[in-house]
């Protein structure tokens, strides 16, 4: 028993999973989703789509048009987005990619789930507590909301990769 105990908490540890709703660049079909993809990052797995409880305000900004959801609940629109299961590897990307904690802090946050693909996915109606990246910018308050973000929408906001930022 002892032997089995060991190889299953030493040699195997247990890999904690969390779930993360994105709302931004990294959904499926945006820019950056191939991060999402990337193994070396770590494990991502697609549950469902899903849209904020509460109201926030869903940003396009900087010269570099990024997409960010405010921590303003009860301001904004419902934001649509995805729930994915990710390992601790990915989730300590995400941190970096995200620039947590001074850039954007990982809260939780609650979600409506509207639908999924496959048996690992979340029942449509269920209400889910996820980790969002999210920032506090009173003055971007003032900004169009959006309801759901498109790289390629019809705002005409075209992002920039990080790859082909400059300096501001």
């Amino acid at each position: 028993k002892s032997l089995v105990h060991y190889l299953l908490f030493v040699v195997c540890p247990v890999v904690r999973m969390a779930r993360v709703f994105v709302y931004g660049t990294l959904k499926k079909a945006q820019p950056n989703y191939f991060r999402m993809e990337n193994t070396s990052n770590g494990q991502a797995e697609f549950l469902a789509r899903a849209r904020t409880i509460e109201p926030y305000p869903l940003v396009i900004t900087t010269k570099f048009n990024i997409p960010f959801l405010l921590n303003e609940p009860g301001t904004g629109q419902r934001v649509y987005g995805e729930i994915y299961r990710i390992d601790q590897k990915m989730l300590d990307f995400l941190d970096r990619f995200e620039g947590c904690p001074e850039r954007y802090q990982r809260t939780e946050i609650q979600l409506e789930v509207q639908d999924g693909e496959g048996e690992n996915t979340l029942k449509p109606g269920s209400i889910e507590e996820v980790f969002v990246y999210s920032r506090r910018e009173p003055e971007w308050l003032q900004n169009q909301t959006y309801e759901s973000y498109d790289a390629f929408g019809d705002h005409g906001l075209k992002y920039v990769l990080p790859e082909d930022r400059s300096p501001e």
